[in-house]
């Protein structure tokens, strides 16, 4: 079938995903088969779309996507008959029927591993995220998110600044930023080698709290597996992790302490035994490389270790950074303290940005923040 028809069918009233995987197992021919098969509502509606299209309001559906195809570059219809769609997703009890998508679809080819985390991570739980995103990354395999706060955003930028490939899974549509606070995050997604976002809503979906819990299916769906960076007790990454357990794909927690209020949900993991302790990302890789085998070759798996030591994971056998400067706003900093507002002001970027990089310049050892202000570090 075609993207039209998948959009006719994704938009049938009274179904929803699971129903509709359940008659997709049972092969269907089109449109016949379908028709017989569809509950009376559905199969009406379908009727009325196949004899008499402009009297239908699927055909609305139709056109509005294709209208969006049509307003931008990057823009595609992903469905099981796609070249492009992830047979992964097929494998879940309620797989998406179409994804809109934009950016970058050579994304979806390699292993993928989701990354989730709480939206006010420790300064360990960030430096964390960062690092093993970017090894990951760097070794060939997919970070999928959500593009939230915290966690997710970390990881996210992280894959993107090692030049690897990175998936964001929206709880609106494709074209809807949220949080605001990320619309450099989205716009890179969309925008650059290796960055996509997908929804299973049509463009134009605000945010609503019920999507995001159904949007983790597809976060994990994607991915051979999940890390658990750190989460409370109760923490929406738990949905992840027993979604994850649920579609029988492997999944790790990143070691915390015990003092530490966003580990809390990591360590009940381990005690359950329901995850794999990971200590570095070649124990992730190890666990994996037997699935991820058909996607990526045993060089591009092969390379440097990150492991816990207790400032945080770091690549072993690397040196300091070369001494070229990563972001304009270090040519602002000095020894002594800036504050943000002035730092905001000299630079011309916007508060959370400003705060956003400071935060990652802060994780790579380039800055720090003391009374006063931001002050740029020296480099050995």
């Amino acid at each position: 079938m075609d993207a039209k028809e998948w959009l006719v069918i994704n938009a049938l009233p009274g179904m929803g995903a699971l129903r509709i995987a359940q008659l997709l197992a049972r092969q269907p021919q089109w449109p016949e088969g379908w028709l017989a098969a569809l509950p009376s509502r559905a199969a009406s509606a379908l009727r009325l779309w196949l004899e008499h299209p402009t009297r239908s309001p699927l055909q609305a559906v139709i056109d509005e996507t294709l209208a969006w195809q049509q307003s931008g570059p990057r823009r595609h219809v992903l469905h099981r008959d796609h070249p492009a769609w992830p047979a992964l997703l097929n494998e879940i009890a309620d797989p998406p029927v179409v994804l809109w998508a934009q950016g970058d679809l050579g994304a979806l080819e390699g292993p993928k591993l989701a990354m989730v985390g709480t939206r006010r991570p420790t300064g360990e739980g960030a430096h964390n995220a960062q690092t093993f995103a970017h090894e990951m990354a760097s070794r060939g395999w997919c970070i999928v998110s959500g593009m939230a706060l915290g966690v997710d955003g970390v990881a996210q930028r992280a894959a993107l600044s090692a030049g690897g490939n990175t998936i964001a899974v929206l709880g609106c549509g494709v074209d809807v930023i949220y949080p605001a606070s990320h619309r450099d995050l989205h716009e890179q997604l969309s925008r650059l080698p290796g960055g996509l976002v997908l929804s299973e809503h049509p463009p134009g979906t605000l945010a609503r709290p019920a999507f995001f819990p159904r949007r983790n299916r597809i976060v994990t769906g994607l991915s051979l597996g999940t890390l658990v960076v750190e989460a409370t007790e109760k923490s929406g990454s738990l949905v992840s992790a027993r979604l994850t357990l649920e579609q029988n794909r492997e999944l790790f927690v990143l070691p915390g302490s015990l003092h530490n209020v966003q580990a809390r949900g990591c360590l009940t993991l381990l005690r359950q035994g329901s995850a794999h302790l990971a200590c570095s990302a070649d124990d992730i890789i190890a666990d994996l490389a037997h699935w991820a085998g058909e996607f990526i070759s045993p060089v591009s798996m092969a390379g440097r270790s990150t492991v816990l030591d207790d400032k945080g994971p770091s690549p072993t056998g690397t040196g300091p950074s070369p001494e070229t400067l990563p972001d304009i706003l270090l040519t602002s900093l000095s020894a002594t303290p800036t504050p943000i507002d002035v730092l905001v002001q000299t630079s011309g970027v916007s508060v959370s940005d400003c705060q956003q990089r400071l935060l990652m310049l802060e994780l790579d050892g380039w800055v720090s923040q003391q009374a006063g202000g931001w002050v740029r570090l020296p480099r050995p």
